[in-house]
This record gives C-alpha cells, structure tokens and sequence, in this order.
C-alpha cells in the first residue's frame, strides 16, 4: 500500500477509529498503522475486523473491540479497553456510518431515532469520551466523517443525509468548546466512495454515468482518497487547521 505522505508527528500516537473494520474506515486504519500509529477501532462486524488485524499483524500495533455504537454504554466501555490496552487517546476518527436507502413514507419515529443513532449520535458520545485524555496531555485532533449527500440534496435516505449534515454543526460546537485546550477538531466530507458495499450495491451503469457527470474529475474515488485527507488534518502539520469541513467528491458539490 502507497501511504503517500509522512507525518512524523503521527508516529507513536494513540489512535481510536470507529467503524474500522471495512471500507473507509478500515482504509483509515491501515493509513495510521503505516505512519507508525498504535490504532484501536471499534466495529459491529467481527469477520472482518479480524482479518484485518490479522493482515497488519506484522506491520504495527492494532486493537480491536467488538461494539454496537449506537449502545452508548457499549461504546464508553470499548474505547476504555482501547484505552487499557495502547494508553491515552489523542487522534479519535469518528467514521462509523451506515447509508442505508428508505422512502418518505416508510420512515416511523424508531426508524429514524435509530439512523441518528447509527450515522450521528455516537459521534458526539466518542468525542466526549477521549477528550479527557487529550486535555491531559494538552493536544488532540478529532475528525468527524460526513458526507456530502446532503449538499446535492441527494433524494431518497431523508433521515441518513439530515444525520449526514449535522456532522458539520457538531464539529463547529466541539471546535468551539474544545479549542482552549488545543484540541482541533474538523471533518472529511466524502463523495461517492467505491468501496465494496457501494459498488455492489448502488454501482449501476445508469448510476455511474451520473457519477462521472456530476464529477469535475472523470474517475471514481477509492478510500484512500479519504483516509490521505484524515492523516493530514490528525497531524501536526494541520496544527492551525479546526473548525473546517473538507470535501473530498471530485468537485461534485
């Protein structure tokens, strides 16, 4: 794998990633392990999850723990056995999401508390668990994943893409409280991203032809168009940078 660039102030830093376990997440994982990072991350799926621990084995240090964001207290206590196990948290990658399409009409009150649950609130509750550790050591760089679905007014998953958008108003309020402690926080807003669920689930010719048209740039994103973004903003060389939103869609939006 190209890394691309080297941020030396990422080597020997504690890394928690949310939703690491595939697709961008586990692209982001990968991306840190490489600059020399000790990375845990939390994911719903065990299969793959281990085998990615497995195949950076001999590359870095990795911890996983099992976990179901959207039961906070499950989530408290998997970033505290990360914690346990590699030491204070200053890099949290609040990536977990899940864009699962639904109508209008099918949408019940549970329906969506659970898609603010799954694409949103645990952003927050992550965010609040680890900053203890960056005060303590008085830096810290959180990135929260967004999208950019709620830009194109992207039609057919209301309450993904009203979650989606609220990733930028969380940013700011964190960026605010969380600033006189050196703490930095901003978010990646990806376009569409081919990982292995997009393109065998949504990559349809009728599909990718809106892709390349709506695109300035004629080629479909990988993860690691997302995960290069991620090292630079967590880095020192983004020590001035917070409070932003960066997209990453090809010019899309």
């Amino acid at each position: 794998m190209s890394t691309g660039a080297v941020y030396p102030s990422l080597r020997g830093r504690n890394v928690l990633v949310t939703g690491g376990g595939g697709g961008i997440g586990a692209s982001i994982v990968r991306h840190f392990v490489a600059q020399g990072s000790r990375v845990g991350f939390l994911d719903v799926d065990v299969d793959s999850s281990t085998r990615l621990v497995a195949s950076l084995a001999t590359e870095g240090t990795v911890h996983f723990e099992p976990c179901d964001l959207t039961d906070i207290a499950a989530l408290r206590a998997a970033i505290g056995r990360v914690r346990a196990s590699l030491g204070p948290l200053t890099i949290l990658i609040n990536n977990a999401a899940h864009d699962a399409r639904h109508a209008i009409e099918d949408v019940t009150p549970e329906y969506w508390d659970q898609r603010y649950a799954v694409n949103l609130r645990h952003q927050f509750f992550a965010a609040q668990a680890v900053m203890e550790d960056m005060k303590a050591a008085g830096q810290g760089a959180i990135i929260n994943i967004g999208s950019n679905s709620w830009m194109q007014s992207r039609g057919g998953m209301p309450a993904y893409t009203s979650a989606k958008s609220a990733v930028v108003g969380l940013t700011r309020a964190l960026t605010r409280d969380l600033g006189p402690f050196n703490i930095r926080v901003c978010s990646v807003v990806p376009g569409w991203i081919m990982t292995e669920r997009q393109v065998s689930l949504y990559l349809t010719p009728e599909g990718e032809a809106d892709l390349m048209q709506g695109q300035c740039l004629k080629r479909k994103l990988q993860v690691e168009d997302i995960a290069r973004p991620v090292l630079f903003f967590a880095s020192d060389d983004a020590s001035a940078c917070t409070n932003q939103s960066y997209v990453v869609d090809g010019g899309w939006v």
